[in-house]
């Protein structure tokens, strides 16, 4: 079974410090700065959406170039494998996975020369999927558990609610046990209540 991040929409107060976090660690260590989750929000409810770590991972099976595999159980994307062929999002069936580019650090974003043309002016961004900003490649962004991190998951140790937690094989496997306790359990009640139950209409 893969690790996976998982977030309470009852304990989400919808702050987006997740996704500052996100962005702010992986941008410290030279990845895309985009967060690798999104917020959403309906009238009552907020939770972070991200990868679900799919244990079949449609992702990995229609990437190309192999960019995407299986690493001590999580689903991890190399960024600098990915030729933008964007297939993983497409096949992704949560929406977790979106791109991005980012220009080299030291360039100004209006860097023009006497030797070459101005760059074009970036279209109005309409879908991750099919915008183009001249002078960027897009490279698919997915959530990879913040695995060169010792601290684990920046969103689980950032935010202020505990309303994101990492889920191991070993917290499934006792979440499982204690969900098959808690039905004997409620067995047990409700036979105990209709033996005495039968022994009052007898």
């Amino acid at each position: 079974m893969n690790q996976y991040v998982i977030a309470d929409p009852k304990r989400c107060i919808g702050c987006n410090t997740c996704m500052a976090s996100c962005s702010q660690t992986h941008r410290q260590h030279g990845l895309q700065s985009a967060p690798r989750l999104q917020v959403m929000r309906n009238r009552i409810d907020s939770a972070p959406v991200m990868c679900h770590q799919c244990e079949d991972a449609p992702c990995a099976q229609v990437c190309p170039v192999n960019a995407i595999g299986r690493k001590d159980n999580a689903i991890y994307l190399n960024e600098s494998l990915c030729i933008s062929c964007k297939l993983c999002g497409i096949a992704c069936p949560f929406g977790s996975i979106t791109f991005a580019g980012s220009q080299p650090v030291d360039i100004p974003r209006r860097c023009h020369t006497s030797k070459a043309l101005p760059a074009p002016e970036a279209p109005a961004a309409v879908s991750p999927f099919v915008d183009c900003v001249p002078g960027v490649r897009a490279v698919a962004v997915k959530c990879d558990l913040c695995s060169f991190s010792p601290d684990g998951p920046a969103c689980v140790k950032t935010c202020p609610t505990q309303a994101i937690t990492l889920v191991t094989p070993v917290l499934a496997h006792q979440a499982s046990l204690q969900k098959r306790l808690n039905a004997m359990n409620a067995l047990s009640a409700g036979i105990v209540a209709f033996t005495a139950s039968d022994r009052e209409n007898a």
